[in-house]
């Protein structure tokens, strides 16, 4: 078996423990003689699948018991046009744009609300994390809005930065960074994120509702896009996505066993000091962001051209270090060091930068 190192931004890698986990169940899971992907969402086996995503999540991220969890579909761009109709009272939603995808949510939340940028990172590219202040944000907005991670710039909001909005919710997009550092559940009204990076296959998205907000929607919101819809019938108002979510169950159990999100933090900790010591250290690579705001996850950088961008992302793959190519928005490349990427990864890409450099600078 020849497995490479993949950095891709999502769909990622996955724990290679959990697949071999999955391998050994795909035809025949638990003695039902039939795999996952063919059982029935209301069979007894899956009802055990559903019960344990929703606790042990639940117990991994110390969510409170005053929010519910559910699995969906339809990926967290579809949670963009869905948290305006969800949360509507006023009308009103403040966003911070610090990236790509917190752009798309607040450009599709004005289609249905009064959504204004409270804050915003455009001015350099996106290569910082907004400050902000408790004035800066409407008193009688519905929510203000964050992208805890933003995978295309590689920017993340830490403790320090996280905006205090007072009575009014707030939201945090986590699709790039859940369950990769401690999150105070507590601070927000609402969590929601793809699965595809840290947690599952492509397919499962999970929205983490406090309970007080569950009964603010507009009435002309979709049956399909009302959170209430799903956490009434524990995630299972329709077929859900049943084999992520299965897998997910699996990554939960191995994340658990490995010491859980303060575990996983320390590991994602040093394998991103390692990229970035290299990298500040660098005569030939550059990372362009505000080191204060540096993602654990999502690390880009430049080499000085383009042209040697494209030699190095090809002899890296020639290497197994794949999928390095940046984001078209900004170009040169990125190392998306989620969760599942064990250290000798980032530890084979950094030896391999420091070779290139040498032989090429």
């Amino acid at each position: 078996m020849n497995r490479v190192y993949n950095f891709s931004a999502g769909p990622s890698m996955l724990p290679l423990e959990v697949l071999k986990r999955v391998q050994a169940q795909l035809l025949d899971y638990e003695g039902s003689g039939m795999s996952v992907m063919e059982m029935s969402h209301r069979s007894k086996y899956y009802d055990k699948i559903n019960n344990d995503a929703e606790s042990l999540l639940r117990e991994l991220m110390n969510i409170p018991e005053n929010y519910d969890i559910i699995f969906v579909q339809g990926g967290a761009s579809t949670q963009f046009e869905a948290l305006p109709l969800n949360i509507h009272v006023n009308g009103k939603a403040d966003y911070i744009l610090s990236g790509n995808f917190s752009t798309k949510a607040y450009k599709e939340a004005k289609k249905y609300t009064d959504a204004v940028a409270a804050a915003s990172s455009e001015d350099k590219n996106f290569t910082y994390i907004p400050s902000t202040t408790p004035d800066m944000f409407r008193k009688d907005a519905d929510y203000v809005h964050i992208c805890y991670n933003n995978t295309i710039y590689g920017t993340r909001f830490t403790k320090a930065k996280l905006p205090e909005t007072g009575d009014v919710p707030l939201i945090g997009d986590v699709s790039s960074m859940i369950l990769s550092e401690e999150i105070d559940v507590k601070k927000f009204g609402v969590l929601y994120g793809g699965c595809q990076k840290n947690i599952a296959p492509a397919g499962v998205t999970v929205v983490i509702v406090r309970k007080d907000l569950q009964e603010k929607f507009d009435p002309k919101c979709p049956t399909m896009l009302k959170w209430k819809t799903q956490i009434d019938k524990k995630s299972l108002y329709n077929t859900p996505p049943c084999w992520s979510t299965y897998v997910a169950v699996e990554v939960f159990k191995y994340l658990k066993e490995i010491g859980g999100v303060p575990a996983m933090q320390k590991i994602n900790e040093e394998k991103a000091k390692l990229l970035y010591d290299y990298l500040d250290n660098s005569k030939f690579f550059v990372n362009k962001v505000n080191p204060e705001d540096r993602s654990l996850m999502n690390v880009p950088f430049f080499s000085p051209s383009p042209e040697m961008d494209a030699k190095f992302i090809s002899e890296a793959t020639a290497e197994g270090l794949v999928t390095l190519k940046g984001h078209k928005l900004v170009g040169g490349m990125r190392a998306s060091i989620y969760n599942a990427m064990p250290i000798e990864g980032v530890k084979k890409l950094v030896a391999f930068m420091e070779k290139f450099e040498k032989e090429n600078k």
